[in-house]
C-alpha cells in the first residue's frame, strides 16, 4: 500500500461486545453508552485531539455499524470493521500495512480516564524506545513489573522477570513505526508482542509518572457508574439532565440529586431520583424514589 504522510495516528479500541453491561449493550455498543453527556468513544477523541493534529481511527465489530456511523460524525479518518476480532495488536498491524505512518498512540473505548497524553508522549520520544506503555496504580491488577531505568521488566503470570516494580497497565500506548512493522501479520494478543520484543533485545518503556491519575474500567455497572461520577466531576456538575427531555424538564431537574438522567425518561409525579443513572426507557413509578441505581429499558442494576 502507498504509504500515507506522516502524522500521529490514533486508535480507540472499540471493537468488544460489551457483555457486562449487558441488556444495556444489546442494541448499543460500550463505546457508544453514554457517560453522562458523552460516549466513551468521543471523549477518548476529544483526549487525543489535545495532542494537536492527528488522524483519528477506531475498530468495530459488535454493532459496528453504529460505531462506523458515530466515527463519521466525529470525523475520523476511517473506523475498521472486523467481522472477525483481530484482538489487540491486529488493529495496530492492519492501520501500519494499510500505509499508515507516523507512529500509533493506542487508547481503549471503553475506560474513563484523565491522563495528559501530552507528557505521555514527550516522556515516551525522550525515552527512545519503540513502544511505550503508560502504567497506572492498581492493586487489584499490578502485573506489569519495572526496572530500575523505567523499562518493562515482565508481565506476572506470562513473561519475563516477577521482580521489579508493580503497575497495572493503562490501556494506552504508543509504538513507533519501526515497532508497528515488527508485529507479525496474523498476531492477536499485543502482549505476545511485548514478549518478542524483550527477547529480541528492544526495551519498551512503562511511563509511571501518572500512576494516581482517574482511571476507571467502565466496562462494569459498578464501574459505569463510577465513571458517571468522574464525569460529573469534571464537569463541575452535582447531577445532569437530558436536553432531549419534554417540557417537564425543569422539574426533572429539581427532582434529580447526585444523578444521571438521559433523554427517554419520564419522571412521574413525585418520583425522586438519588445516587442513579436512568437510560432510555427507563420505567419509574408515580412517587417512587429510585437510589442507588442504574435502570434502563427493561433492566435494574444495584450499585
Amino acid at each position: 500500500m502507498p504509504e500515507k504522510a506522516e502524522k500521529l495516528n490514533v486508535l480507540i479500541l472499540a471493537a468488544g461486545l460489551g457483555t457486562r453491561l449487558r441488556p444495556l449493550t444489546e442494541d448499543m455498543p460500550k463505546p457508544l453508552v453514554p457517560v453522562v453527556d458523552k460516549s466513551i468513544l468521543e471523549i477518548q477523541a476529544i483526549r487525543a485531539r489535545e495532542l494537536g493534529p492527528v488522524r483519528l481511527h477506531a475498530n468495530a465489530h459488535y454493532l459496528a455499524e453504529q460505531v462506523i456511523a458515530e466515527g463519521a460524525r466525529l470525523g475520523f479518518e476511517k473506523v475498521w470493521e472486523e467481522p472477525e476480532i483481530l484482538g489487540t495488536a491486529g488493529p495496530l498491524k492492519r492501520i501500519y500495512n494499510e500505509g499508515y505512518r507516523g507512529g500509533l498512540l493506542v487508547m481503549n473505548g471503553d475506560a474513563y480516564c484523565r491522563f495528559d497524553l501530552n507528557k505521555f508522549m514527550e516522556n515516551a520520544r525522550r525515552d527512545r524506545c519503540d513502544v511505550a506503555l503508560l502504567a497506572v496504580e492498581f492493586p487489584q491488577v499490578n502485573t506489569f513489573r519495572v526496572d530500575g531505568n523505567g523499562h518493562l521488566a515482565g508481565v506476572a503470570g506470562r513473561f519475563g522477570s516477577e521482580q521489579g516494580k508493580p503497575a497495572t497497565f493503562s490501556g494506552v500506548s504508543w509504538y513507533s513505526d519501526a515497532a508497528l512493522a515488527r508485529i507479525k501479520d496474523g498476531e492477536f494478543d499485543i502482549r505476545e508482542f511485548w514478549k518478542q520484543e524483550l527477547a529480541a533485545g528492544h526495551p519498551i518503556y512503562v511511563d509511571c509518572s501518572q500512576m494516581d491519575a482517574t482511571w476507571i474500567d467502565m466496562g462494569s455497572p459498578a464501574g459505569l457508574k463510577a465513571a458517571c461520577d468522574a464525569r460529573l466531576q469534571e464537569l463541575g456538575l452535582n447531577s445532569w439532565v437530558g436536553d432531549g427531555l419534554d417540557s417537564r424538564r425543569r422539574d426533572c431537574i429539581a427532582k434529580v440529586g447526585c444523578s444521571v438522567v438521559q433523554n427517554g425518561v419520564d419522571l412521574p409525579e413525585g418520583a425522586r431520583v438519588e445516587n442513579s443513572i436512568l437510560f432510555a426507557g427507563a420505567a419509574v413509578e408515580v412517587g417512587e424514589t429510585v437510589k442507588d441505581e442504574i435502570r434502563g429499558r427493561g433492566f435494574s442494576w444495584k450499585i
